[in-house]
């Protein structure tokens, strides 16, 4: 088997300057090892919610300093933080929960140190939507992610495409936004689009709902459970679930 140790156990230098590192989703068990070694060895770790992090990073009895980086502030930091890297700096980044990047702050950031021609490293870990897709039943060997849906401007344009996305695609959803998101979906697709939601990831009351979209409607309208942060997977258009807008 091909030997695939750190370089750096062979004594050549690491030249990364930044790192994303993934945090779990609800159990602290999930993180890796690489990712607590990561997180031990950077300079400085930028954190959406340095709270958050910080009940992480206490549990796991890493000091590393820590600053906020989140959607707020990310455009007036970035430089800053930029130009710190340049001059040496190794830092970490990570989000709440889950992978940098993915529906958090990270983007901006990552582009910006790929402009000053910095090196980044990528870290597997924890995403929500990979357990919630598996655990669907639905295809999954080519999918849609979708994320966070328009709040406002655009979201029925948004949806009505959606409804003809012949992949199974996935969205992320608030508790307060749940059922609205369903129930226009189910206005889209048709009350018998098979889909499945799954809420509290990896965390003690973790729950997976499947059928059709009307039967988990029913069922999150009806059992008091709009807790927690969401997973939707919806499956995609077939010539058996056509949309309700492909009939108008």
């Amino acid at each position: 088997m091909e030997n695939t140790e750190n370089n750096t156990e062979h004594g050549e230098e690491n030249s990364t300057s930044l790192y994303l590192v993934p945090t779990p989703i609800g159990n602290l068990a999930d993180i890796t090892l690489r990712a607590l070694e990561t997180l031990k060895k950077v300079d400085l770790i930028l954190a959406e919610d340095t709270r958050k992090t910080g009940v992480l990073l206490k549990h796991y009895e890493i000091k590393q300093p820590l600053q906020s980086y989140h959607a707020h502030n990310e455009h007036h930091t970035v430089q800053k933080w930029v130009e710190q890297m340049q001059q040496g700096s190794v830092f970490a980044l990570v989000s709440d929960a889950g992978t940098p990047a993915i529906s958090d702050p990270g983007f901006l950031l990552v582009r910006e140190a790929l402009k000053a021609n910095l090196e980044i490293e990528c870290l597997t870990g924890a995403t929500a939507f990979v357990p919630a897709l598996v655990k669907s039943g639905l295809p999954s060997e080519r999918f849609c992610f979708e994320g966070f849906l328009p709040h406002k401007k655009g979201r029925k344009t948004h949806l009505e495409a959606l409804a003809e996305e012949k992949r199974t695609f996935i969205l992320y959803e608030s508790p307060h936004r749940l059922i609205k998101t369903l129930t226009q979906l189910a206005e889209v697709c048709g009350n018998d689009r098979n889909a499945s939601v799954s809420r509290e990831l990896t965390k003690v009351y973790e729950e997976t709902k499947n059928g059709t979209l009307e039967e988990i409607i029913d069922y999150f309208s009806n059992d008091g459970k709009v807790k927690g942060e969401f997973v939707i997977v919806v499956e995609g258009k077939t010539k058996i679930a056509k949309s309700v807008s492909s009939k108008r």
